[in-house]
């Protein structure tokens, strides 16, 4: 039985003052009350890997939970949201993900371009794109890395020019999450001539849905396609559909980047102690608990869960207190090869029969978005080859130990050609 007390949680009630108790309450009882029906079958679905399950049923979830006042939590008020805390939205991530809750569709307008554009954009755009985002009818995608340009994101060769109004915008970005079912994505290019690196960049939102862009999926590991690559052939946005001025760019990106490493990471670890919660079953039941050093490998990763928790934690209150630092380059660390590791231990704790694709015709999974041919995968198998990019995307392993050296520890700079 889940455990109605924060305190059986682990949860540190002095951080949280001012009614925790009585707010995580109605997070739950509105999660028990809600995810029935019609929205009872999206339960755990749509996780990584699983992108192209029951999309247009998580999207009306989305919507049922911004019509119910449960997005855009830590917003202000003025511009749809509640002002909650962080110990608020902290409860309200780990309620929902212990809730099995579906995994969300509007993450990157709701955590990443609302809150840039509550702290860089003018009254204007946050008039035209706030509502939007806050009731779930207009989908963002990001625009960030290019085939040149990955981890070393101030390569960026997409070019914007100001003809007539209106930004002309040409380049390709790759990877890009949800292109094929946003109708916006924000686009890091280059606004100035001969300019390099991290100057004279801009930070544009540009409608997908016009001639100039095409959206082409990248089939993944697993099968599905969650990301894309996009081509801007002379597409179009307004001029004042920039974030800053001409040249902030960098500026504006970078901040985006810190808001994605926010509160949710901690409803993300109770998702991840579910998943380990279910390795551990199945080493019960199928008798690989008896071997000790599978024994070995889930205690790890019981006290790893457990570090990551304390770290994510001690981050946050740092952030709230503007002194992070590196820290959320030491939680990318940390998360991204503790899943992977997890993944690998599932399909150890298999054994010979994680190798075996089970059979197609078990599950009819509603694969809404786009369905490439491909051998459907169980639960374990699209863990292991999933959590494979975990430690890519976002920020690779090799860039986050650069911005510990140098940003933590203080050391050289890396040199460059």
């Amino acid at each position: 039985m889940t455990p109605t007390n924060l305190a059986d949680r682990g949860v540190d009630l002095g951080r949280y003052p001012g009614g925790a108790e009585d707010f995580a309450l109605s997070v739950r009882t509105w999660l028990g009350e809600n995810l029935t029906g019609d929205f009872a079958h999206l339960a755990g679905r749509g996780g990584p890997g699983s992108e192209h399950e029951f999309f247009a049923g998580r999207l009306a979830w989305d919507r049922h939970l911004a019509e119910s006042g449960w997005t855009c939590l830590g917003w202000p008020t003025e511009y749809g949201g509640r002002n909650a805390t962080i110990g608020q939205r902290i409860l309200f991530h780990t309620e929902y993900a212990r809730a099995d809750a579906p995994a969300r569709v509007n993450h990157l307008g709701e955590e990443l371009l609302g809150p840039t554009l509550i702290a860089f954009g003018t009254d204007a755009q946050k008039e035209r794109f706030l509502p939007g985002i806050a009731d779930v009818t207009e989908l963002w995608a990001q625009g960030y890395s290019e085939p040149g340009a990955g981890s070393d994101l101030a390569n960026v060769s997409t070019t914007a020019q100001l003809v007539d109004g209106r930004w002309v915008i040409n380049g390709q970005k790759v990877w890009t999450s949800l292109a094929h079912v946003a109708q916006w994505v924000f686009v890091l290019c280059r606004v100035e001539r001969g300019s390099a690196r991290h100057k004279g960049l801009g930070f544009l939102l540009v409608p997908l849905d016009q001639p100039g862009i095409t959206v082409r999926p990248i089939q993944q590991l697993t099968g599905t396609s969650e990301f894309n690559e996009v081509f801007f052939d002379d597409a179009v946005t307004d001029a004042d559909l920039i974030v800053g001025e001409p040249g902030d760019g960098w500026k504006v990106a970078m901040g985006l980047l810190e808001f994605e490493r926010g509160v949710s990471t901690l409803g993300q670890q109770v998702g991840f102690a579910r998943e380990l919660d279910r390795v551990v079953a199945l080493a019960k039941s199928n008798g690989a608990a008896a071997d000790p050093t599978i024994r070995e490998r889930i205690i790890t990763a019981w006290v790893g869960l457990r570090v990551m928790r304390a770290h994510a934690e001690r981050t946050l209150a740092a952030v709230d207190t503007g002194g992070a630092g590196g820290q959320a380059s030491v939680s990318k660390l940390q998360w991204a090869n503790w899943h992977r590791d997890l993944g690998e231990l599932a399909m150890a704790v298999q054994g010979a029969p994680s190798l075996i694709a089970p059979d197609a015709t078990t599950e009819g999974v509603a694969n809404d978005i786009t369905a490439p041919d491909r051998v459907e995968l169980d639960e374990w198998q699209r863990l292991f080859l999933f959590t494979r990019a975990d430690t890519i995307y976002g920020g690779s392993n090799e860039v986050q130990r650069n911005i510990i050296a140098e940003r933590v520890l203080g050391l050289p700079r890396e040199a460059r050609q």
